[in-house]
């Protein structure tokens, strides 16, 4: 169904993406320093919870316009291509992310659960990713549309959560060395923003 080196690009793409020190970080390393590492972990698993529901409505929505049209799916690959490169000199140029928290009251896992999948369900930014980051990667003459999106949803899910996880799991001192080492945020950015940059051109380059 999918091409080896294309699904290696992607899981590798999702997992810079998953580990920049977004909205999901942030608010999983903040449950797991003010609440523990439990009400961490429910926040990753919360998160992933939301990234499925933005998974469904991308299969739901986006396979039937692939399928339709060969100009729908242009219009989609440029907007992808430009929504990465957004993204990529975003993560260049923009500030490096504090990882100093306020101190909050503890919470139990079934609250941190349902903070996660409102935080991760309601952010539109997340949204526009999937619909313009997901159909890059399907393949049209090899399967079913519908189905490769769900796989990738599904990858996508999996390494987030993962990764979410980590970081709940080893919030104070991956806090404290940010905290104490500045740069190493600064060029995680650059790095990651800078492989989102060549993945858009790649991708804006590309025939259907």
């Amino acid at each position: 169904m999918f091409d080896a080196s294309a699904l290696i690009t992607y899981a590798a793409i999702v997992a810079g993406f998953s580990a920049l020190p977004g909205p999901a970080v942030l608010l999983t390393t903040a449950r797991s320093v003010s609440s523990g590492t439990r009400a961490g972990v429910a926040t990753s698993l919360g998160i992933a919870a939301g990234d499925f529901l933005h998974t469904v409505l991308a299969v739901l929505g986006v396979s039937a316009i692939l399928m339709a049209s060969a100009v729908a799916f242009t219009i989609m690959k440029y907007m992808g291509a430009a929504y990465l490169i957004y993204l990529g000199l975003r993560a260049i140029l923009g500030p490096t992310h504090s990882f100093e928290l306020p101190a909050e009251g503890r919470i139990s896992p079934r609250v941190a659960f349902k903070q996660g999948v409102l935080c991760e369900a309601l952010n539109p930014k997340l949204a526009m990713f999937f619909l313009a980051f997901l159909p890059q990667f399907v393949q049209t003459e090899t399967g079913s549309v519908s189905l490769q999106l769900g796989v990738l949803g599904l990858l996508f899910v999996a390494i987030g959560a993962a990764v979410t996880t980590v970081y709940a799991c080893a919030a104070g001192n991956v806090g404290a060395f940010l905290r104490h080492s500045p740069m190493m945020a600064k060029w995680q950015n650059r790095i990651v923003g800078s492989l989102f940059c060549a993945l858009g051109v790649h991708l804006a380059l590309q025939e259907r």
